[in-house]
């Protein structure tokens, strides 16, 4: 019997990752209810924030001049979507454990790591489309990036960590309860923290016990990054912020993930 050498284990690794991922892609594009709340609901939000809002851009030191409410806006629509992809993908980790197709995978001589892998790239590739997409249907309307292709380059790059960050939650939650509906019911949380941020609202304008929390909110730092891209100009230590609070989401979501996977793997086994 032959032992396979490490770098063949790593290359089988790969490819079934990339299978898996291929599988969560096309499910996730084959089911409008997984992604057409992700597309719309952010839409509609920035919409009415913006009609109802838009004279805050009038406000001295609120935006720069010759930018708009809606490019104020931009990052928070992006990020929304990012947080309904994220979800939905441990969500339908947790389906597949339910199902039982994830039970047919530890029978089966796939690599554990490609089980997680596949399904993160998945949230991933749906998180950068998003960015892409807001980015462009938003860019008639008056939602340009003053950043330039470096700086649309950054919201896309932080759409696609924050989708692993936070897929790697979801899907440490799936992993341990195996209900798609304690996964759904992470998103409420997320969504609050968002909203307790500035991604709808300066936190020059805001005062008391809230302004304090937006301040201290990490999602604070993230999307202050991202702005800075869109109405002053590709910054590189705006861009190393945002970056890196992806960076520190993405590692503690990993970890979990990676722990509870291990441990439904050692009760499947």
């Amino acid at each position: 019997m032959t032992v396979a050498s490490a770098p063949t284990r790593r290359t089988h690794t790969v490819r079934q990752a990339a299978a898996l991922g291929r599988r969560a892609v096309v499910r996730f594009a084959r089911q409008p209810s997984s992604w057409l709340p992700a597309t719309v609901f952010p839409l509609l939000l920035v919409a009415v924030n913006a009609s109802a809002m838009g004279g805050v851009a009038d406000i001295p030191g609120v935006v720069p001049p010759g930018t708009t409410f809606l490019m104020f806006l931009l990052p928070a629509a992006i990020i929304q979507g990012v947080m309904f992809g994220g979800i939905n993908g441990g969500s339908e980790l947790a389906t597949d454990i339910q199902g039982g197709f994830f039970d047919r995978l530890v029978a089966s001589p796939v690599s554990r790591p490609a089980i997680l892998v596949g399904r993160l790239s998945g949230a991933v590739a749906f998180g950068v489309v998003q960015a892409v997409f807001f980015q462009v249907v938003l860019w008639p309307f008056g939602a340009d990036v003053v950043g330039g292709p470096a700086g649309r380059l950054v919201l896309v790059i932080v759409a696609a960590l924050l989708s692993l960050g936070l897929g790697s939650i979801a899907a440490g939650l799936a992993a341990r309860t195996g209900q798609p509906e304690a996964v759904q019911g992470f998103f409420p949380l997320i969504f609050i923290l968002l909203f307790l941020s500035s991604a709808f609202f300066p936190v020059e304008l805001m005062s008391g016990w809230y302004r304090t929390l937006a301040e201290l909110n990490p999602l604070t730092w993230m999307v202050d990054g991202m702005r800075v891209q869109v109405l002053e100009g590709f910054s590189l230590s705006a861009a190393a912020t945002s970056i890196g609070v992806c960076l520190g989401i993405c590692a503690v979501g990993m970890l979990f993930a990676t722990q509870q996977l291990r441990r439904r793997l050692a009760v499947a086994s």
